[in-house]
């Protein structure tokens, strides 16, 4: 008994430290391969920029000229006016290594720039569309968001309200639009927006 007792804490020993050194050999190999694709990164040549999918507040958005304008929802609408004179791009999902290798390391800060002002884009598109919907400006509420899904948002928060908006307009089906576009993501929300979204549709 003691023999095979023995025996097995033996085999448990050199498969924990299989394991471990499997473990660790995946890990060290991790880390090597991500050092080397960010040194080729970093040695990347600058390139043209004129391949993004730059995007354009619409005037509609932004001259917008809802019964109940407030303060804040006046103030919304000067922020986006503000950053419609720059250049707005979704990078979301992307890392710093991923953008030198496609654009060169040069262009790093352009980048960061840009989605930048995409985040900063997509955050005021939420406030604003959750100002004009306490002030039942629903139909206004809804074109702010549907802009903002189509922009590739990751703001769980707008797909959620547009959601409800479809429900209480009586248009549900749509949601199957959201959920579409949301499974086209390039985000780690992607899979909690898809399934409380479809929770929504049962």
């Amino acid at each position: 008994m003691n023999f095979f007792i023995f025996s097995s804490f033996i085999i448990i020993c050199a498969l924990f430290t299989f394991f471990l050194q499997r473990a660790k050999k995946k890990e060290k190999d991790m880390d090597r391969a991500f050092w080397d694709r960010e040194q080729r990164a970093n040695f990347t040549r600058k390139k043209s920029l004129d391949n993004l999918d730059y995007i354009t507040i619409p005037d509609s958005v932004l001259n917008m000229a809802p019964a109940s304008m407030t303060e804040e929802i006046q103030s919304c609408l000067s922020d986006l006016r503000d950053l419609s004179a720059g250049k707005i791009v979704n990078l979301t999902g992307y890392t710093n290594t991923d953008l030198k290798l496609e654009y060169g390391t040069a262009n790093i800060n352009i980048l960061s720039d840009y989605d930048f002002h995409y985040t900063n884009m997509v955050t005021l598109l939420q406030k604003l569309a959750e100002l004009l919907h306490a002030c039942s400006e629903d139909a206004l509420a809804t074109e702010v968001l549907e802009f903002a899904v189509s922009t590739g948002t990751d703001v769980s928060k707008s797909y959620y309200l547009l959601a409800e908006l479809y429900t209480e307009d009586g248009t549900p089906e749509k949601i199957g639009q959201l959920i579409a576009q949301a499974d086209k993501l390039h985000s780690l929300m992607k899979d909690t927006i898809v399934q409380k979204l479809q929770e929504a549709c049962r």
